[in-house]
């Protein structure tokens, strides 16, 4: 072996496992007993539903089976947001596009209902989801895609601290439509930065008595 060879360590799949947090807990999907809840968190908010492969969903027996069809699937592993203080379901985001051998794996098919935008259970589930996948499956890149003209997508990948990298014309058909995709990605190099920034954001001396933050994720990166 040559001086400038080198070996890539070996990196697992993501498992079906519990990610706790502060403010929510990421749990693996289980349809039955979350689908109740998410139901109840999005219906008659069918636009939440526009940039997704799927949905919206007529009745909760039809948004069950699209839940069942998900749950056990190697190739997108679902975690559902669980709200930490009452337990109620409220949204999920997805690990897949997952390549071990190279170390880069994307968060996608992400959801979050009324009961979860805007706040900090949003933030600390992608934190959860990036902690796990550099700091403990060990991967060097985290990929976010969305629909280029999903700009609400693309404000919260450059607010979590994913680098726009282009646009991929013309990448997918979804709905019988057209898509362009917006790509972003944080790398392991990045993530010691991006950690700390969560960290300092999710701190319970960042919010005022009503909630509200004092300082922007923008404003503690800026900083660090």
């Amino acid at each position: 072996m040559t001086a400038s060879a080198s070996v890539a360590p070996a990196r697992g799949a993501p498992a079906r496992t519990v990610l706790p947090g502060r403010y929510c807990r990421l749990e693996p999907l289980e349809a039955a007993r979350h689908a109740p809840d998410l139901w109840r968190a999005l219906a008659g908010h069918d636009r939440l539903w526009d940039f997704l492969t799927q949905g919206p969903f007529a009745d909760e027996a039809d948004f069950t089976a699209y839940l069942a069809e998900r749950e056990d699937r190697s190739e997108a592993l679902f975690y559902i947001v669980v709200d930490a203080a009452n337990g109620q379901a409220v949204g999920w985001a997805s690990l897949m596009e997952i390549r071990p051998a190279h170390g880069v794996i994307e968060v996608g098919n992400v959801l979050f209902s009324p009961l979860l935008q805007r706040t900090p259970m949003a933030t600390e589930a992608i934190a959860l989801l990036a902690a796990y996948v550099f700091d403990e499956l060990g991967y060097r890149r985290f990929e976010w895609k969305c629909n280029a003209l999903n700009a609400a997508s693309r404000r919260a990948a450059v607010r979590f601290g994913f680098t726009f990298e282009g646009i991929f014309r013309q990448h997918m058909i979804v709905k019988g439509k057209n898509r362009d995709t917006a790509w972003f990605a944080m790398l392991d190099s990045e993530w010691p930065a991006r950690r700390a920034t969560f960290a300092a954001w999710l701190d319970p001396a960042n919010f005022d008595a009503s909630g509200g933050q004092l300082r922007s994720l923008a404003a503690i990166r800026e900083s660090l």
